[in-house]
């Protein structure tokens, strides 16, 4: 809708993505305080999810990259090759892994991070869905990710595009905002498996509406899938995995726990 620079050479976009992040951190920060997450614990997470934004918005722009090998006839990274949120979440995702529980390992004791990582990762599901909603505004604001043209009242001028188009991008940010509020709910009810659970519902949701947009977006070896609903699949695969993982792991502590308070009771 307004892809120029606002001021210096800021721009819409990379404003939306800044509250996006910063209410991911606002979010994490008020429900860690409210679950009593350990206070090291809690700075550990800021700042491995510090790095984490960082190294995953080169994986986006790398995943990017990669997608474009066929339009552009090779692996490019310029200025236009532009960034995917998929690639930024699994870079994103694996660098905070790693630097969770390798820094955790050496600076906290008796195993804090350890104990909790699920409540935190509970937390990290609401966070994603607000920081993602608002980046998908941030996308409207440049024209990216947008769906098919049309003359209809539901349609939206897109200066880069130079015509109206359907608002992909603004259906996905209510639809994530919607996700944010409902796991908002869970956090409040304190019900687990939010992660699994988030990336089971947007995984559905990214095969479904990929379906609908319009704007280049890779390609993939498989012609009639395209590389978000390739991961899309492998993303709902996942959250089975760790569904059943973390309620396994979970129920073993509960067990453990119960035997601990026997012993001490004698």
């Amino acid at each position: 809708m307004y892809p120029y620079p606002i001021f210096w050479n800021v721009d819409l976009y990379t404003v939306f993505l800044g509250i996006g992040i910063l209410g991911a951190i606002v979010t994490y920060r008020l429900f860690a305080e409210k679950k009593n997450i350990y206070w090291r614990v809690q700075n550990l997470v800021v700042l491995t999810a510090a790095i984490s934004v960082i190294v995953g918005y080169f994986s986006a722009v790398l995943f990017q990259a990669f997608y474009n090998i066929k339009e552009r006839g090779g692996f490019v990274i310029d200025a236009s090759t532009g960034a995917t949120f998929y690639g930024g979440l699994i870079g994103g995702a694996a660098c905070f892994l790693v630097v969770y529980f390798g820094v955790g390992h050496f600076t906290l004791k008796n195993k804090e991070h350890v104990k909790s990582f699920f409540t935190v990762a509970d937390i990290a599901a609401a966070s994603i869905a607000v920081a993602h909603a608002l980046g998908r505004i941030g996308c409207l604001m440049a024209g990216c990710c947008h769906g098919g043209e049309t003359d209809a009242w539901y349609g939206i001028y897109m200066v880069s595009q130079g015509r109206k188009v359907v608002p992909i991008q603004l259906y996905e940010a209510l639809f994530l905002f919607a996700l944010f509020g409902f796991f908002v709910w869970r956090l409040l009810k304190n019900k687990s498996c939010n992660l699994p659970l988030y990336m089971a519902i947007y995984g559905v949701w990214r095969f479904v509406i990929e379906y609908f947009r319009r704007d280049y977006r890779g390609s993939t070896v498989v012609d009639f899938l395209s590389p978000s609903q390739f991961i899309a699949i492998l993303m709902v695969v996942g959250s089975v995995a760790l569904y059943f993982g973390q309620k396994a792991i979970l129920k073993k502590q509960g067990s453990t726990e119960d035997k601990t308070e026997v012993v001490n009771e004698r």
